[in-house]
């Protein structure tokens, strides 16, 4: 198999190594196990596209990319609407998406498994067309998201801390908002401080994660409006794994929704993969089974 990887050489762990040794071990881990690896080590603003021209290149069999979880839902976007399958190296800080996969998260580990070249079909949803891996969200995460967008940090563990003190911030007087979900739960009308909706349902770990990729379901989180104290006690049950017992959230497993909000903010926003994007006053969900293969993954 043909294999093009693209670095985003300033995405995560990645701006702190040297790629280009990088890459060479990267090519003779991938010859060793019979494979062929191009690389191309590029800006951030020049990955979009690098993942489209690999996406369109006859002579790329497979699309691996390297960089954080907003880099790898670009490419998944890429692999989803070409068809072509997708590897992943998981050099962001929290590496949702290689974490759901299966993926090793140390990166030499991962090349062996990629180079493998054993190709499998996942779900992927949709949010008014626009593809997600992990999950959109409003609410206090969109707020989170944009306090900690809006702070300097200049490694991992600094966009650690600064997320960290973007969480206190957020749940500090927490958003209230009102919703309605409309599906095959029937019609609901609500007001909520936050809704998660994810690419198949999450399971329980302190860093919540698809259970698994192919139950052909939509995950839906709703908090309804809550005090201070109420969201950081929903915030120790979620690092405890403990969420799903918070009588504050509702649960549902569904293969479509739609979400409407009646009252939205001007400026309001959602967050899809960790990327900040206006809130739409309507905003349609589905899922996509088995729409995108992945390689390297574990079954």
């Amino acid at each position: 198999m043909r294999f093009r990887a693209i670095l985003n050489r300033h995405g995560g762990t990645l701006r702190t190594m040297d790629l280009e040794a990088f890459a060479a071990e990267a090519k003779q881990i991938f010859a060793d196990a019979g494979q062929v690896l191009d690389v191309h080590i590029v800006d951030g603003s020049d990955v979009a596209g690098e993942l489209k021209q690999a996406a369109a290149d006859a002579n790329v069999d497979v699309i691996i990319a390297a960089g954080g979880d907003g880099t790898i839902s670009s490419a998944a976007t890429v692999a989803f609407k070409s068809g072509k399958p997708l590897g992943v190296l998981p050099a962001g800080t929290m590496n949702l998406f290689a974490r759901a996969i299966g993926m090793p998260l140390e990166l030499k580990e991962a090349l062996k498994t990629i180079a493998q070249g054993k190709v499998r079909k996942i779900d992927i949803a949709t949010a008014n067309g626009r593809p997600f891996v992990h999950q959109f969200g409003v609410g206090v995460h969109a707020r989170l998201v944009r306090i900690r967008d809006g702070m300097i940090f200049r490694s991992r563990m600094g966009k650690m801390m600064a997320s960290l003190r973007a969480i206190s911030a957020a749940v500090v007087n927490p958003p209230r908002f009102e919703v309605e979900l409309n599906g095959p739960i029937g019609r609901i009308s609500q007001t909520a401080s936050g809704i998660i909706i994810s690419n198949n349902p999450l399971n329980n770990a302190p860093i919540p994660v698809a259970a698994r990729l192919d139950s052909g379901l939509l995950g839906v989180y709703v908090a309804e409006s809550v005090t201070t104290n109420e969201m950081l006690t929903l915030g120790l049950d979620v690092v405890i794994g403990r969420w799903r017992d918070n009588a504050r959230v509702s649960e549902y497993e569904v293969p479509r929704l739609t979400l409407r909000f009646p009252q939205r903010k001007r400026g309001a926003h959602a967050v899809v993969d960790g990327e900040l994007i206006a809130l739409e006053r309507e905003v349609r969900f589905e899922l996509h089974p088995e729409a995108l293969q992945v390689v390297g993954a574990a079954p």
